[in-house]
């Protein structure tokens, strides 16, 4: 009967995890489904009808090209750099294997700031070519970077990092053994890259792509400040400006339609193909020495992508910030950064509890709806914030009126506007799109502990919750630790959903730098720009840390 009764008490246990999963799961998906119940609520719009007449195609057109020009660079750069570091020897490659990553630190849109104020009529550029030519205003010609091609550039030169670490992981994992096969069947250099470590990197070189392009999707201070039509300023105008919530989640589900063909085409690219290797020990790949000529170009190759989307920003940031920087440092900035940190450090932590719970549930569970779930959830990072916010506001609102109501016939006092009117909606908002990067984080450390551990811990009478505390927790603290900062970075850099959800007279430092270059404020902007960067460079030390491991373990 003990027996019996223990077995039930365990049932019951998992079923409650299980309840609790369903719940986080259904709650996180909640903001998607919201935009897509409501693209046929009212049916068109007069506001989605005058949109498609005018600039719809416009939209379309330019996010094709976005996407277009930013997946080739991406690509390109990716590649070219990871089989310059992991398969040639050359000055600087211990430098550049780690350094590389460096502009993912930066958000885009803080690009498209700096190289605005440097290469403008009045900036330093320009100037200087009048300076030395004597040229006057009309005398020549100088491309215009606020343009679609100077947006494919920023997200170029921020985003190939994606495509760099997994190709330069793919070359690594699988260069050694292959390309000693190749060399015996005479294969060249050229016919190694091209007929062996290319097609077994493609999964990694698409997927990276891949991230890219959701990041180029997802962009609104770039696409805006530079001008550019695009789904997500237009869903931030249909809201905002025209007060359509019917047209902002109809162009909201276009450009969900966009981020699914990206995922479809990422999947069918790689079809039913499987690239395993087969030899039990990974060999490493025999890095070839350039001559000193060659080796100046390699050099080369692999600095211009590091000084055009780091170094050189990073530079003109401190030389504004330190210059002519924000003339409300003080109070007003401190409130900002407290503003930013506060939003950051909440969801972070509730990110992390979230993926424990969801992470443990699918870890216990004997069928496979707790995975299936937690799939759903992942697909919120593929979603743009301005979607999210959008999927937010429209419940949360209703939400926030009938809690209003019930108050105040209960208690005869107005609250006022609960959740919209604080940060708890943006929170939510958050959560929705960032909840994948900590749940990824932390189901591929759980999945490293030998379920021997459950046994053990339960043998020694511990439950399912006691031994997630004393046994896993513990384990995991510093892939908790990494996955809260990779969302406490993620937030910080955040700018559409924080724009569309922010409470009223409530800023970030995000918000801020938007707002001063949106005014042409560049140099005080570079203030709060400055201290996003500084943050962002948080995870890169750890991911820099990572590289160079593995650098080490392939020499």
């Amino acid at each position: 009967m003990e027996h019996k009764g223990g077995q039930a008490a365990s049932g019951l246990r998992w079923s409650s995890l299980t309840v609790i999963a369903v719940l986080i799961a259904i709650l996180i998906a909640a903001p998607v489904l919201s935009v897509f119940s409501n693209v046929f609520a009212g049916g068109t719009s007069e506001t989605w009808a005058h949109l498609s007449e005018t600039v719809l195609g416009e939209f379309v057109l330019n996010t094709v090209v976005l996407c277009i020009g930013v997946g080739l660079g991406v690509a390109s750069i990716g590649i070219t750099t990871a089989w310059l570091t992991t398969m040639l020897d050359f000055p600087g490659r211990r430098f550049f294997e780690w350094a590389l990553v460096l502009p993912m630190a930066m958000p885009a849109y803080v690009m498209a700031y700096v190289y605005t104020d440097f290469l403008q009529f009045v900036g330093p550029v320009q100037t200087g070519l009048r300076e030395f030519f004597g040229w006057r205003a009309g005398d020549y010609w100088f491309p215009d970077v606020r343009t679609v091609g100077g947006a494919v550039a920023m997200f170029m030169f921020v985003l190939y990092p994606y495509a760099y670490m997994l190709v330069r992981a793919a070359f690594l994992e699988r260069a050694g053994g292959m390309l000693e096969a190749g060399r015996s069947l005479g294969l060249g250099p050229w016919g190694c890259f091209f007929r062996v470590s290319l097609p077994l990197a493609r999964p990694a070189v698409v997927g990276g792509t891949a991230l890219a392009l959701m990041e180029t999707l997802a962009d609104f201070g770039t696409v805006s400040y530079f001008g550019v039509q695009t789904f997500t300023t237009g869903i931030y105008r249909a809201w905002f400006s025209l007060g359509d919530r019917i047209a902002a989640a109809q162009l909201s589900a276009a450009l969900l339609a966009f981020v699914v063909i990206v995922l479809s085409l990422e999947h069918a690219t790689r079809g039913r193909a499987r690239f395993n290797n087969t030899s039990r020990q990974q060999a490493a790949p025999a890095r070839r020495r350039l001559s000193p000529t060659m080796g100046l170009l390699a050099a080369f190759a692999c600095f211009m992508p590091l000084l055009l989307g780091f170094l050189l920003p990073a530079g003109l940031l401190l030389q504004m910030a330190f210059a002519d920087g924000d003339a409300q440092f003080g109070p007003r900035f401190f409130q900002l950064a407290r503003n930013s940190f506060v939003l950051a450090a909440v969801t972070a932590v509730l990110a992390v509890v979230l993926a424990v719970v969801l992470a443990y549930a699918a870890r216990l569970a004997r069928t496979s709806v707790p995975r299936a779930l937690n799939r759903v959830v992942g697909l919120g990072y593929a979603v743009p914030g301005s979607v999210i916010a959008v999927g937010v506001l429209i419940p949360v609102t209703r939400l926030d009126a009938w809690l209003a109501q019930t108050w105040q016939a209960l208690f005869d006092v107005n609250p006022g506007l609960i959740l919209t009117g604080g940060i708890a909606a943006l929170v939510y908002a958050y959560l929705a799109r960032f909840l994948a990067v900590a749940l990824h984080t932390v189901d591929a450390s759980l999945g490293k502990i030998t379920p021997n551990m459950d046994d053990a811990a339960r043998s020694l009478g511990f439950g399912k919750w006691s031994t997630l505390r004393r046994v896993h927790v513990p384990i995991l603290r510093g892939s908790l630790l990494s996955a809260a900062l990779l969302v406490f970075v993620d937030v910080m850099k955040e700018l559409p959903a924080t724009l569309v959800i922010r409470p009223f007279n409530f800023d970030t430092l995000a918000t801020q730098a938007h707002t001063l270059a949106a005014d042409e404020r560049l140099t005080e902007a570079s203030t709060a720009a400055l201290m996003i960067v500084a943050v962002g460079l948080l995870p890169m030390i750890l991911i820099s840390r990572q590289i160079l491991k593995s650098g080490r373990r392939s020499n």
